[in-house]
């Protein structure tokens, strides 16, 4: 059965497709690996990897859902029927099932601090952020409520369809995102020395970079694409069968690269010139940059920009990561919004360990971490590199070469770059995530 909903534009597809890549891995985690991983170096190495490797892993999952317009599990089960492929697409619907159950955990931490902008909690000069932070994470009702609420709004949106639903919110998020980051960026680059953070993010050390730093970086690319997870797959699977997929494969990965640009102009500058350290972590959002953004005048009311272009951009990828599983469970047959609330509350429940994990339950541990680390960890160092190997080698080695040529030529005037494409998917792609992987394991 094929897919009933389709794009209504590309651009629509465009939109949704960057939404789902640009999000936390943009906004809230590069820049913090960034500062602890020689700046510029490690920008320089997620750009190369983003190119490289995330692009044709990017164009694999494309070609995957738009020549069979099914969802993940179908599609493989289509292209290799009588075969254990279609577990590639089980693997994507159970790291996104995961992803969205503590990465719902982060979106609540935002509504919360949009909530504290809105009623005073923050600026003044006297808050303590760090307290804040701490206080905000460890209760219990506040973690879980938000968490909730975030996730309400995720099934809302995923409930109402393709066109009407995520499509019609991506039209209106991402713009507006791009709207506000042009603002920060204008007001960070305007403060007293400015300037040393934009050299941290441009001029690279060498020096910090490591294998870590490689996987991380590689993580980022996947992150940032949203690949290796069959995501791509079910939302290349709405779009008409004579539609191009190289020209919206590259504006994602333009997008997306621009937003980790900006994500680093609007952060750095001001975190230098008013004293702080770029290598914060984690906390860096939700406690150096709300200290960064009181010493400044309207401080405030630029927190709160921040703080909505963040949600804004948790959203898109949120809404995603449900309609994979939403979808792969449906295939097509109706009953979305229903499935969508039975979903996201089963996500919910997951994550809810998750949003505890930072208060009671602190001292459970999963190989020595947290179990919000423990997820987190599992997602992107195994789940996704795994999810990204096995797409590389089905698409270069089990789909026939001349359906694959058909499929990414189509109405582009690139055809030469298919040979290009084809190496780097068959040779250089699951080399280097090989590599990367056992290195950073300790196998090799």
């Amino acid at each position: 059965m094929e897919q009933k909903e389709q794009w209504s534009s590309k651009i629509g597809f465009i939109l949704a497709s960057a939404g789902s890549a640009i999000g936390l891995g943009a906004i809230w985690k590069l820049p913090y690996v960034t500062g602890m991983s020689g700046g510029g170096a490690f920008i320089l190495l997620f750009v190369l990897l983003s190119l490289l490797i995330g692009f044709p892993l990017l164009l694999a999952e494309f070609i995957i859902g738009r020549s069979t317009q099914k969802e993940a599990i179908s599609a493989y089960k289509q292209i290799a029927p009588g075969s254990k492929w279609h577990w590639i697409g089980y693997l994507g619907v159970i790291t996104c099932f995961i992803l969205l159950s503590f990465y719902s955990v982060i979106g609540g931490w935002i509504i919360q601090y949009i909530v504290f902008c809105l009623t005073g909690k923050v600026g003044g000069g006297n808050t303590d952020y760090e307290m804040l932070f701490m206080e905000s994470v460890t209760n219990p009702l506040l973690s879980v409520g938000a968490q909730a609420l975030f996730m309400i709004i995720t099934i809302m949106v995923v409930g109402k369809g393709i066109q009407t639903g995520i499509e019609k919110a991506s039209k209106f998020m991402m713009p507006a995102l791009f709207i506000l980051f042009i603002v920060l960026i204008i007001r960070s680059l305007t403060l007293e020395n400015a300037m040393e953070g934009v050299s941290f993010l441009f001029n690279p050390d060498f020096s910090k970079l490591n294998s870590e730093s490689i996987l991380f970086a590689l993580g980022q690319s996947f992150f940032l694409l949203s690949v290796g997870v069959s995501v791509m797959v079910t939302y290349s699977s709405y779009l008409p069968k004579g539609d191009s997929i190289v020209q919206p494969a590259f504006s994602v990965v333009t997008m997306n690269l621009f937003i980790s640009i900006f994500a680093g102009l609007a952060i750095f500058p001001a975190v230098f010139s008013l004293g702080f350290e770029p290598t914060a972590g984690p906390g860096l959002l939700f406690i150096v940059l709300p200290s960064v953004f009181e010493k400044m005048v309207l401080g405030t009311i630029f927190l709160l920009i921040f703080l909505v272009l963040f949600l804004f951009a948790t959203l898109t990828s949120a809404f995603s990561l449900l309609e994979i599983v939403v979808a792969s469970v449906s295939k097509g047959r109706g009953g979305r919004n229903r499935l969508s609330w039975i979903i996201g509350i089963l996500v919910f429940v997951v994550g809810i360990p998750s949003a505890l994990s930072f208060g009671i339950w602190s001292e459970i541990s999963i190989f020595e971490k947290s179990i919000f680390d423990a997820a987190d960890y599992l997602v992107s160092n195994i789940l996704m590199p795994v999810g990204a190997l096995l797409i590389s080698i089905f698409v270069s080695y089990r789909m026939q070469k001349s359906i694959l040529k058909n499929e990414l030529i189509q109405k582009t005037k690139y055809s030469f770059l298919f040979e290009v494409w084809y190496f780097l998917l068959r040779y250089i792609v699951p080399l280097v995530i090989i590599v990367v992987f056992l290195d950073v394991t300790g196998i090799i």
